[in-house]
C-alpha cells in the first residue's frame, strides 16, 4: 500500500519540511447516500493539488507525487469505512492518512511544510478523553472528544471479562434453588455466604488487571483524562486501588450497559467540558498577566521572531483563521501570498510547526475563546 492509515499524532512526517508537502482535508460520511459523494469530492481536491504541483514540478514528477492519492481513489474498502473527516499528509517519501471522528473543512494545500492546525485541534489533550465502562463481569474502553466517542478494539489476545482474566482462579457464584412457602411454591434461589469474600477478591483482582492494562497501554501513551463509568459501589473499589494519575475525580455513576451511546456522549462531555474550559481560562489568564510584563504578544511578526529564537512557551491559535503567506525563517518577516501557490502556506500553521519543534505547547481554540483577534497569542519563556 502506498499510504499508511494511522491514529497517532504527531507523526514524524510533520518534521519533514523543506520539500514538497501536500496536505488535504475533507469532510466524509459514514453512510449512504451521503457517502456516495466522498470520492467525487476527493478527486476534485486532488485536481486542485495537481494544478498547484504543476506550477513547480513536471508532469511526471506530479504524477509520482499523486500516486498515493490515485491509489486511494481506487480503494473501495477505504471509502466504505470512512468516518466523519479525512486528513492526508504526503511527500515524496510517504503518505500518512487520518480517518477522523470529527468533520473538517475542505482544504488542499501544497507547500514546504504541512498544514497541521486541524489535526492539532483534533488531537490536543484538552478535548480528548478515554472512557472506561466496568462492572464485576467485564469492561469496555472508549476514546472520545467533544463530538462523540467510539470503542477501542483491544484485540482477541486481550482478556476483557473476569472469566478470561482469572481463568481457573475465578470463583463462580453458586446459586441453589430452595422451596419456600410450602409444596407447589415457585423455587427461590439463594447463594452460599461463604463465597462472598472470594467473589470480592475476584472483583478486586479483575479491577487491578483492568487498571494496569488501561494505564500501561493507553493512559501513559496518550496522556488524556480517563472517565470511569460504573455503579457507585464500583467507583469506590476501583478508585481505591487505581494507580492511574489520569483518572479524574468526577465520573459517571451508572451502569454503562444501561446507557445509550447518546447518553454516554452527553454525560462524558459534561465531565470533560469543565476541565477543558478551566484549562483554557488558565492559559488566557496567563497570557494577559504576561502581556503586562511584555512576555506575551499577539503580533504575528513578533511571535515569528520569538519562535525562531525558541522563546515561545505556549501558542494559542484561532481554529478557522487562515493567514496565507510565509515566514522568513531567519528574520521572522512575514510575506503575504496566495494559498494555491506552492511557495506559500498558512502563517499560523507555520508558527505552530516552529513552536512544536522547539518543544513549546500549541493550543487551537474557537474564535470566541481567543484572547486576541489576530489569530494568534503567544506566551514567552523569557
Amino acid at each position: 500500500m502506498s499510504y499508511k492509515i494511522t491514529d497517532y499524532f504527531p507523526d514524524e512526517i510533520i518534521h519533514e519540511r523543506g520539500d514538497t508537502c501536500i496536505t488535504l482535508y475533507q469532510p466524509t460520511f459514514r453512510h449512504r447516500p451521503e457517502n456516495q459523494q466522498d470520492i467525487i469530492r476527493f478527486k476534485n481536491l486532488v485536481r486542485r493539488i495537481q494544478n498547484s504541483l504543476l506550477q513547480k514540478h513536471s508532469a511526471s514528477e506530479t504524477d509520482l507525487l499523486l500516486k498515493p492519492f490515485k491509489d486511494m481513489a481506487q480503494d473501495r474498502a477505504f471509502w466504505n469505512n470512512a468516518k466523519d473527516g479525512l486528513a492526508i499528509l504526503s511527500n515524496k517519501n510517504r503518505t500518512v492518512v487520518y480517518r477522523l471522528n470529527t468533520p473538517v473543512k475542505e482544504l488542499a494545500v501544497v507547500s514546504d511544510s504541512f498544514h497541521i492546525k486541524p489535526l492539532l485541534r483534533k488531537f490536543q489533550s484538552a478535548d480528548r478523553y478515554h472512557l472506561l465502562g466496568i462492572n464485576r463481569k467485564k469492561f469496555v474502553l472508549y476514546e472520545g472528544d467533544r463530538y462523540g466517542f467510539e470503542e477501542i478494539k483491544l484485540g482477541d489476545d486481550i482478556p476483557t471479562t473476569i472469566e478470561e482474566v482469572l481463568g481457573d482462579r475465578y470463583t463462580e457464584p453458586h446459586l441453589n434453588p430452595g422451596a419456600y412457602g410450602g409444596v407447589g411454591a415457585a423455587p427461590m434461589f439463594h447463594g452460599h455466604g461463604g463465597r462472598k469474600e472470594e467473589v470480592e477478591k475476584d472483583t478486586e483482582k479483575f479491577f487491578r488487571y483492568v487498571d494496569k492494562l488501561v494505564l500501561d497501554k493507553f493512559s501513559n501513551v496518550d496522556q488524556i483524562p480517563l472517565i470511569l463509568v460504573a455503579l457507585e459501589e464500583h467507583h469506590g473499589l476501583f478508585r481505591s486501588l487505581s494507580n492511574n494519575q489520569y483518572l479524574i475525580d468526577k465520573g459517571i455513576r451508572r451502569n454503562y450497559e444501561t446507557l445509550t451511546d447518546e447518553e454516554i456522549k452527553d454525560e462524558a462531555w459534561k465531565v470533560i467540558e469543565s476541565i477543558h474550559l478551566n484549562q483554557i481560562q488558565q492559559t488566557v489568564d496567563r497570557f494577559r498577566s504576561n502581556w503586562a510584563r511584555f512576555l506575551a504578544s499577539d503580533d504575528l511578526s513578533q511571535i515569528a521572531r520569538a519562535a525562531i529564537e525558541h522563546r515561545v512557551e505556549t501558542l494559542m491559535l484561532e481554529a478557522d483563521n487562515i493567514q496565507p503567506g510565509k515566514i522568513n525563517r531567519e528574520t521572522g518577516e512575514i510575506v503575504q501570498g496566495d494559498l494555491m501557490n506552492p511557495e506559500f502556506d498558512d502563517v499560523l500553521d507555520d508558527l505552530a510547526e516552529m513552536v512544536l519543534n522547539s518543544k513549546g505547547d500549541v493550543v487551537v481554540l474557537a474564535a470566541d475563546k481567543m484572547p486576541t483577534d489576530t489569530g494568534a497569542a503567544a506566551i514567552y519563556r523569557f
